[in-house]
Parts: C-alpha cells; structure tokens; sequence
C-alpha cells in the first residue's frame, strides 16, 4: 500500500519520509503501552528536563501522539515511577533515564516476585489445610451408614419437634404463665378505668358539663366500664 497519495502535499511527503511511522499512524491508533514506550523515549534520547506544555508539542511531532493524550499518557508513566515529577517554583517539570526505569521496573518485579511467593505460600496452607480436613471422609461402606443413621436422626429430631409444637399449646405451664399475665392485663385496665372516671367526675364538677357531653368529646362509649 502507497504510504502517500497525490493528493499528499509537499510538506506532508516531508514529514512522512522524515518519520515514516506516520503513514502508519495515520491507518491505526497506538495502544496506550506503545505511546508510554514513545513517551518515555523522548526522556531517554534526550535526556532533558521538560513541561508538560512542551512535551504537548514535542510528542505528536517526534513519536506521533495526540496532544489530547500526552497529558494522560505522562502520569501514567509517573504513577508507575517511570517518570519522575518535581514542583520546581511555580512550574512542573519530567524527567526520566534509563538507569532510573531501569530501577523502577527492577522494584516492580521485585514487589510482584514477592507477592507470587506469598500467594503460593498461602496456596499450599490452604492445599494443606483442605488435605487434613479430608482426612478421615473417603468414601466407604462404614461411612456411608455412619452418614445414613446420621440423616435418619435427624429427620427423626425434626418430626418430634413439630410434633412438640402441636401440643405446646395444651402445656400447664404454658397456660399458668398465660392466666397471670391476663389477670396482671385485666387490674391494669380496670385501674386505668376508675382513673378515667375520677377524671370525668372531677371535670363535670369543675365545669358544670353533663356526663354524657364529656363521653361524647373524648369518644368515651356508653358501655365503657370495668372488666368483672
């Protein structure tokens, strides 16, 4: 396939011989690791100290990514200590070499040999751990009865406590423990009954109103009484 066609000008030519993986570029994005490799490129050729505003400019022009995404692109790199980023007054700035990513992919891969190790450590604790834990619990003729009988109880256990709940009702206890608590229900209404009889009397009195009058304003009904 042609990397240009005629309607391809001058300048355009220029810049396609002088990087010819712009032709490329031009068919099919770059990943996000190829643009990291790029970036961290221009660190390592140069070996300078930059903003991020110049690196806006110099990395669509030398390594082909957008401007949107160098911003992106650079704090990836520094999250991952590739790159390293100093306030400086009141400006930014990057930088990176590459006996300093070397040191920082060799941490890395430390930190993950370490993480492996305990992983499988904590594999094989567990492989361990399961492997007891099975022991005793093949499968066998003892066991399978064992198992069996087992089932058979408990199902029997379930049966008699439904069996219980049928006639818990009926139990003397059960029905003592009710009684009282009815007769202790039964004084408290009644107490509070004469209450509300000495507060009607007292209001009748003290406001010359009828009984009735006073049952009808607080919804009292005629046969509002003690229980006998």
């Amino acid at each position: 396939m042609a990397l240009y066609t005629k309607a391809t000008s001058r300048q355009d030519i220029a810049k396609i011989l002088k990087y010819p993986w712009l032709a490329i570029l031009s068919r099919k994005g770059l990943s996000l690791e190829e643009k990291r490799k790029r970036m961290e490129a221009i660190f390592h050729e140069t070996k300078e100290f930059f903003q991020l505003k110049e690196l806006e400019k110099i990395a669509p022009k030398t390594k082909g990514i957008v401007m949107q995404s160098v911003k992106d692109v650079l704090q990836s790199l520094v999250d991952d200590n590739l790159v390293t980023a100093e306030k400086i007054g009141t400006s930014n700035y990057f930088w990176s070499f590459p006996s300093t990513a070397l040191q920082s992919r060799k941490r890395k891969i430390d930190d993950l040999t370490d993480e492996l190790q305990s992983l499988t450590k904590k594999h094989e604790e567990l492989q361990k751990g399961i492997e007891e834990a099975s022991a005793g619990r093949e499968n066998s003729d003892d066991r399978g009865e064992k198992l069996a009988k087992l089932a058979e109880a408990e199902s029997l256990k379930e049966s008699n406590l439904k069996e219980l709940q049928k006639f818990r009702d009926c139990d003397p206890a059960l029905l003592e423990t009710k009684a009282k608590a009815a007769d202790v229900a039964k004084e408290a209404a009644n107490r509070w009954t004469e209450n509300i009889f000495i507060l009607q009397s007292y209001c009748c009195n003290k406001f010359n109103i009828e009984r009735s009058e006073f049952d009808k304003q607080f919804q009292i009904p005629e046969d509002f009484d003690t229980i006998p």
